[in-house]
């Protein structure tokens, strides 16, 4: 977005709404742009210095000293039409000593009699039945404190794990005595619709660039509630899960780190996940998780009052500069068009919304962006090139679909009730299939 007016040009009564758009338009137009480059490099470093290195000394199978006693835990939501494939999926596990507790956090559907059923074929699966919904965070809690193990693998209801996925987690715990979480590589099988597709390149071109490039700095916005493992210990010393948290899974990231324990990410722990392929799905999906971003960094606000917190400042001050970035481009979207129907007297200033080398520039740098992330993942995710013509179609639904959230995510947020339990909702898990 460009002033088509030079400084020179502009009418001094106009100057301070020609230098406030002026602003605005290169706030809008240079975030992402530095953004994207600092994605691009983090995840090149990280796959230099760590995937590179990792795939010449372990090239298949992860290498532990010991197999201490891991907990899967599961809460489900009404899932019955893919709680028996996941369980029977972690039945074949390629570790020796784990066992399996499925949360059956009130469902309405045939969830609850299905996991009976699967107790009595996998000895390894124990069921906690509760009587309502009452949230995923009051399921993990429940599970924690029941489980036997020392670490704890929670997934969601519909993830499919890699065969090697514990064994790939866990190593990275036996001489990091501060290390609380690795989060896995969820990788999208819901693949049957343009939605589908589009998420696939995200998961790649955004959320795995960003995970890698946030390990590098040292402090992560968030590990990954579909996958990730956690030591026991440092859960129940930071007081378990919040139950009024939208996003448990970010307020749990940020309760760690701010306790002093690390978190990592470990890309060759896969996770096979289903995602919304509707436009109502996608949207609920996205609202919730504007709305769990912009909870967390309301409350985790008082961090800068403190030195020692000093890790977290980065990433909360990026999250919030997303957030006035969503913003500034809606109030730009709106000027453009009170000019273009000529409803103000500040026509002589008209901006355009025209690409123009503006535009090219970020086109090159989203193809850049997404050779970059699909050249890392295809060693993960064999099926990424034939998707490389979709993929790139995700910045415009990606750009709309976030401002609009990150929009009505604030408001909605700071009008929710401090303290009200965040429960289930049965989401839109799109058309299966596995690769």
């Amino acid at each position: 977005m460009i002033l088509t007016r030079e400084l020179f040009t502009t009418p001094n009564e106009q100057l301070p709404y020609f230098i406030f758009v002026r602003g605005l338009s290169a706030f809008v137009f240079y975030y992402p742009l530095f953004m994207a480059y600092a994605w691009m490099w983090g995840a090149i470093l990280f796959n230099r210095w760590y995937e590179r290195r990792d795939f010449a000394k372990y090239p298949l199978k992860p290498q532990l000293s010991n197999y201490p006693l891991v907990s899967i835990i599961i809460p489900c939501y009404n899932e019955e039409d893919n709680v028996a494939e996941v369980i029977d999926h972690l039945s074949m596990m390629n570790y020796p000593h784990y066992e399996i507790i499925a949360i059956n956090d009130g469902s309405k559907d045939k969830t609850g009699m299905l996991l009976d059923q699967l107790c009595v074929k996998h000895p390894l699966l124990r069921v906690i039945h509760q009587a309502k919904n009452q949230g995923k965070a009051v399921g993990l809690n429940t599970a924690t404190q029941l489980a036997r193990g020392e670490y704890l693998l929670c997934i969601d209801g519909d993830a499919v794990l890699d065969h090697d996925c514990i064994g790939w987690m866990l190593r990275h715990f036996e001489n990091n005595p501060k290390l609380a979480s690795i989060t896995g590589n969820p990788r999208i099988r819901t693949r049957s619709t343009l939605l589908g597709k589009i998420q696939v390149g995200e998961f790649s071109a955004i959320i795995g660039l960003i995970k890698r490039t946030q390990h590098i700095l040292g402090s992560l916005f968030c590990v990954s509630g579909v996958c990730s493992m956690f030591r026991r210990q440092a859960v129940m010393e930071v007081g378990l899960w919040s139950n009024d948290m939208l996003t448990e899974d970010i307020d749990i990231s940020w309760k760690l780190q701010l306790a002093g324990y690390k978190l990592g990410y470990e890309p060759r722990s896969v996770c096979w996940i289903l995602m919304p392929e509707t436009l109502k799905g996608l949207w609920s999906q996205r609202l919730r998780w504007a709305m769990g971003g912009v909870q967390t960094v309301a409350k985790y606000a008082y961090i800068f009052k403190s030195f020692k917190n000093k890790g977290m400042w980065l990433v909360w001050a990026e999250y919030m500069a997303s957030i006035v970035w969503a913003y500034s481009l809606t109030i730009l979207f709106l000027l453009w068009l009170i000019n273009l129907l000529q409803v103000t007297s500040f026509s002589d200033v008209f901006f355009g919304l025209l690409p123009g080398w503006h535009g090219l520039i970020l086109a090159i740098t989203c193809l850049l962006q997404f050779t970059v992330s699909l050249t890392i993942d295809r060693k993960y995710d064999y099926g990424l090139r034939r998707h490389y013509f979709w993929i790139i179609w995700y910045p415009l639904a990606y750009w709309a679909i976030t401002t609009v959230a990150s929009i009505v995510s604030v408001p909605k947020t700071l009008l929710r009730n401090t303290g009200k339990r965040a429960t289930w909702v049965s989401p839109d898990r799109g058309i299966q299939t596995l690769p």
